[in-house]
């Protein structure tokens, strides 16, 4: 497989919410709003400081998607670029495509002097992903994720 990475684009919005609707399905068995996803998507793809998604494209075919979104680090003075949104199609795993997706992200972080580090995370029932992770050297940070999601039907947040 011949693959090249491309930044998304507005054009893109379509695609990339099916592949999201897709990972969220096969990564952790929910169903994404499409009327909150599609928005979201594009206001990505509309604003480049919200994040960037990064396309893996097998000629004119997209394989594969990463997005990244950021957040300032003021213990060390720098962004962490956040994975978000990893997909693969079934046809195209396990031939290099995350890893060309990863390897690109990298190398234009790595080339910034403001970008410290690369975070990510993955539902903790996702054993294969984690393998893959690691295998690209990402380790765990010692941290849990909590949250209150206000547009989720099961959130108990309390004020």
């Amino acid at each position: 497989m011949s693959l090249h990475i491309r930044d998304a684009t507005p054009a893109d919005a379509g695609l990339v919410a099916e592949f999201n609707l897709k990972l969220a399905a096969e990564s952790e068995g929910k169903t994404l709003d499409r009327d909150w996803l599609e928005p979201g998507v594009r206001a990505i793809l509309d604003d480049p400081g919200r994040g960037r998604y990064f396309l893996a494209c097998n000629g004119d075919q997209v394989v594969g998607q990463l997005s990244i979104t950021y957040e300032w680090s003021d213990w060390r003075n720098g962004w962490f670029w956040w994975f978000q949104s990893v997909y693969v199609t079934a046809a195209a795993r396990r031939s290099g495509t995350f890893s060309a997706l990863y390897d690109h992200v990298y190398q234009l972080a790595k080339a910034r002097d403001d970008v410290c580090g690369l975070r990510l995370y993955v539902d903790e029932r996702n054993r294969d992903a984690q393998q893959v992770y690691a295998a690209r050297g990402m380790t765990q940070a010692g941290y849990h994720v909590m949250e209150i999601d206000f547009r989720s039907p099961t959130s108990k947040g309390k004020s």
